[in-house]
């Protein structure tokens, strides 16, 4: 065994380019480990790299904090409920609190927390979202807001020559008026969204009183 030991190290220190492919085979091992990974979350996936959209002016995350109804949405593994709502809250200056709460089909009251941090002072509305310790963060990029009564927010992962949406149109009531919906479904066709893949949250009072 110790003759095995001295031969394989010397011919390891003799053909470093071994090494160099075993640790290039892990590499590619674990891009298409987190590929997969990725893509088995999203449903919604697109050719050519992430669109980069124009996010929220002067983003005001103060006014932003409370709780959104989710009114529409992309579909994704991560989010199988109904009657879903964003509740975002002041946990520490410059970190956002995030509470993610969803009925599931058997009358279980699902839910997730997180934290979300703009990398980027001078970009605030380019949130960066976590939801576990070891994960890595996602972006949260606020489209468009007014605050008071809607919200638009996308994500976008790229996988290669692929990338995953993630989309979230939300309201600050379970309802959303025909002509709001209309202008941010505008703004999601212009960066490509596929708004046939659109799935609409089931918001309805008797279905989500458990809620």
């Amino acid at each position: 065994m110790y003759g095995q030991d001295v031969m394989h190290r010397s011919h390891a220190q003799h053909c470093p380019k071994v090494t160099q492919v075993v640790k290039m085979n892990a590499l590619q091992v674990l891009s298409l480990v987190l590929l997969s990974v990725f893509a088995a979350q999203a449903q919604v996936l697109m050719p050519g790299r992430c669109p980069q959209p124009a996010v929220q002016k002067d983003f005001d995350a103060a006014r932003y904090l409370g709780t959104w109804f989710d009114i529409v949405k992309l579909p994704h593994a991560f989010q199988k409920g109904q009657c879903s709502t964003a509740t975002y809250s002041l946990q520490s200056p410059g970190v956002v609190g995030v509470l993610n709460r969803e009925l599931l089909a058997d009358g279980t009251i699902n839910s997730i927390s997180g934290s979300a941090t703009a990398l980027d002072p001078s970009e605030p509305a380019k949130l960066s979202v976590s939801f576990f310790e070891n994960a890595p963060p996602a972006p949260y990029w606020v489209l468009d807001t007014d605050y008071d009564s809607y919200a638009l927010v996308y994500s976008c992962t790229d996988l290669g020559l692929l990338h995953a949406d993630f989309v979230w149109i939300m309201s600050r009531e379970p309802t959303m008026s025909s002509i709001t919906l209309a202008k941010l479904s505008t703004q999601l066709a212009s960066i490509g969204v596929r708004l046939d893949k659109l799935q609409p949250t089931n918001q309805d009072e008797e279905y989500c009183s458990p809620m």
